[in-house]
Order: C-alpha cells, then structure tokens, then sequence
C-alpha cells in the first residue's frame, strides 16, 4: 500500500537524504497571498471583519464573538463523565511533566563585584488556537493551556472555529476543556483570522458600541492550524511571537525484524486519520517486517472509519516505506526526515533513541505509540513539523518565558575591566563606548 524507497548499498550525506525523502506538497509562501487581505481587513475593521469571515469561510454569522460564560459552564456540565475523566488525567499528568520545566534564575559571578543573572519572565499575554475543522481536539486545548499556565502567563485567550451546528460557538467539547481549565477568555473565531485577531487585537467598529475592545492584542501565538493558520503565523511574525509553522502531521517508526507488525501498521494508520496529507514512514533494515507490515495495513484500513482518509495519506506521495541497509543507516535516515514524531520500535529501542538528534518528540518500545503522546504521556503534542525540529522545539514552559540578562557591577568591577572595553571599543571603531565607560573615573 505504501510505496518503497531502497536505499540499501546508498552512502547519502544529510543534504541527500533530505533531498530523496518525501515531504507533503504545502505551498504556505502562496497561502500568504491569500491570508494577506484577511489579516488586512481584520487590523482596519476589527470585529466586523471577524464576523463577515465568519459568516463567509465557516458558515455561519457569529453572534458573540467572546464566548459567553454560561456556554462556557453548560458545555463542561454536558461534558460525557468518561470523556472528562479521561481529559482531567490528561491535565494531571501534562502538569506534571511541564510544572518540571519551569526555569529558576540564574546569578553568575563574573568578578567580585560584578554579577549577570538570567531572570526567567513570562509573557504577559498569550493567544492559543485550537483547530476545529476536520476533527475536533480538546486535547489541543491541554497542550495549549497548560504550559502557559505553568509558565505563569497572566493573561490567555483561546480561538477556535464557529461551528454553524452548535450555533456558531467552537464545538462544546473544546468549550468544556477551556472551562475544566479555567479559561474564561474564548473566542468564536478560526483560521487566519483568529491569528490577526491576536496579533492586532480587535475592537467594534461600528454601531452603538463602536471603539469597545472586543479582544486585547496578545505578546504570542501557538497552537497547530491548517496551512492558512501557518501562512497567517509566517506573515504576521515580528507583530506577534509565534511557537512554529505547523503543517501536515508526520510519523516516522524506526524499527527492525524485532518489530510487530500489527503494532507498526496501528500506529501508521492512527496518524494517517488526522489529514490526508499526513505523513506516514517506516524505516527498517528488515523486508519480512516490510511486507508484514504492507499485508496488516490491507486488512486495517479499510475497516477503520476513516478509511478514505487513511488510504489517500498511505498512498500518498508523502509516506514511503524507506528501506536501509542496517540501524545506523535507518537512523541516519530518521535524522535526516526529522520526523514529528518518531517511534523507536528495536531490540535496542532505549539506546538507539537516545542518539537521535532530530525528532519533534521520540516514542521508545512496543508501548509507547504516538496516540499516548496525543492524549496521556504527559508530553505536549505541540510539535515542529516539516524537519524544522533541526532547530525548532516543541510547544513548552520554555515557549512562554524570556531570558533576561541583569547586569550589576560597582565601581570597582567596572574600573578593573575598563581598559579592555577601551580596546575594543576603539578596534570596533565605536570609541564613544570606550568613553561612557572612562567618563565614570574622571
């Protein structure tokens, strides 16, 4: 079902395999043309414009674009016991692990007299977008809220889609999670618009209540979206902080004849349900597990719901078999693809995914399928897509602190140095530099 790439008796370096492995076709440059004159009208007409988006890309005229409390409370009491059972473990053990993320200031001493301490210091304000439109992902709203939360960030706002079948509110189910979280600030509005939302703020433009805020400008934006939520982030970046640019979910199984077969295929086919541009790649040294793997995925797909959905992300030419001659060479493959989300299923699955170095999130062993990392490991699911996890992290505590260096040096420490930054100031051809400092000793 999967198509195949031999590599095998192949010596690629990392720019090579970067170029024979495939990746969704996602053009975000060209949605930027069309986000543009949304972000456009949304910073010139403010809530209007939030409306008439509404109305003309979701289906439905949105009639409080906050949404109101009691929405908020009725949609947590209506909430299904095992679904919020299951949601309030999610956050008990994401605030686990993110609580330990959490930065203690640093205070170095450089010289006697002189220190530098890093202060660690939340953003004051923060827009997280849920999206809600092929599936709906009140486990987007844990991954979103409680590392701000635990960051210390004061002021948090949700977005997600109107939903023309729940009367143009997001789906109760992120209402309910918002509400299990204690968020009170949510809003009806999705896509591109919901990050110029952020990103300008917006206020009624006309009517009675022309110039009334209607949602406050935030510091930063994160949270996954659709490619015109990731063109939205790429043009307004430098107005707003964003986390990344996500686009199409990806999963790549390292694995060995070691492997089972049924549990390769599951795990293919749980994240090929997301998207049919989702990627789906298994890389292994081993053609029996290949071709166990292709046989189970012939019976699996087309009894799992979304077998259409499925059939058209495993076929695709975004998801391959890749097909190497040992380990090392697979991970050097898995290094190279950069993988979402990377699952390490070896007879030395614990060592062998401590040296990879480019995975958005790695899942070690038989038990730690990406689906536990969606829901439950405690893990964020906030992840780089598209290889950028070369330098870019996961959503974290760390998404929503700055450094900030605190320089405190007396008299004494300062005059001790003094002639060194007189050099350089004079061999950087900026001698007023040199002089700020001597100016303190005449």
């Amino acid at each position: 079902m999967i198509r195949r790439l031999d590599l095998r008796g192949q010596t690629l370096d990392a720019r090579e395999l970067r170029g024979r492995l495939p990746r969704a076709a996602l053009d975000v440059e060209a949605a930027v043309a069309a986000v543009r004159p949304i972000a456009d009208d949304v910073r010139t007409r403010g809530a209007a414009a939030l409306r008439d988006l509404a109305e003309r890309l979701d289906g439905v005229r949105v009639e409080h674009l906050r949404v109101p409390a009691a929405a908020l409370a009725d949609a947590l009491a209506a909430l299904d016991p095992p679904v919020r059972a299951a949601l309030e473990e999610s956050i008990r053990r994401a605030r686990l692990v993110h609580a330990d993320q959490r930065r203690t200031d640093v205070t170095t001493t450089v010289v006697p007299g002189g220190t530098v301490t890093e202060r660690f210091v939340p953003v004051q304000r923060v827009g997280l977008y849920v999206p809600g439109g092929v599936a709906v992902y009140p486990s987007s709203v844990v991954m979103n809220v409680v590392p701000a939360q635990e960051a210390g960030v004061e002021s948090l706002a949700v977005a997600s889609p109107p939903q023309r079948e729940h009367g143009g509110l997001p789906h109760p189910t992120i209402l309910a999670a918002c509400a299990l979280l204690g968020v009170e600030e949510v809003y009806a509005v999705g896509g591109a618009q919901a990050v110029a939302m952020f990103a300008y703020g917006a206020r009624e433009s006309d009517g009675p209540d022309a110039g009334a805020l209607v949602c406050a400008p935030v510091d930063v934006v994160t949270g996954p979206g659709n490619v015109y939520v990731a063109a939205a982030k790429r043009l307004l970046r430098g107005v707003v902080g964003i986390d990344s640019e996500a686009g199409p979910t990806e999963i790549a199984v390292l694995a060995d004849a070691t492997a089972d077969p049924v549990h390769v295929a599951a795990d293919l086919v749980s994240q090929a349900e997301h998207d049919v541009l989702a990627a789906a790649v298994l890389v292994t040294d081993s053609v029996a597990l290949a071709d166990a793997v292709d046989a189970e995925l012939e019976v699996r797909v087309p009894a799992t719901r979304h077998s259409e959905r499925v059939r058209t992300s495993l076929t695709g030419e975004q998801s391959v078999v890749v097909l190497v001659d040992d380990l090392d060479a697979g991970l050097a493959v898995v290094d190279g693809y950069g993988a979402e989300h990377l699952e390490v299923q070896t007879a030395d699955a614990r060592e062998r995914a401590a040296r990879v170095r480019n995975a958005g999130a790695v899942f070690v062993g038989a038990h730690s399928p990406v689906s536990l990392g969606d829901y439950c490991a405690g893990s964020n699911h906030v992840l780089p897509t598209g290889g950028s996890c070369a330098h870019t992290a996961g959503l974290s505590v760390q998404t929503f602190l700055r450094g900030i260096h605190v320089v405190d040096y007396s008299e004494e420490a300062l005059r001790d140095v003094a002639p060194h930054v007189v050099a350089l100031s004079q061999a950087e051809d900026l001698p007023a530099h040199g002089e700020a400092v001597t100016a303190r000793f005449r």
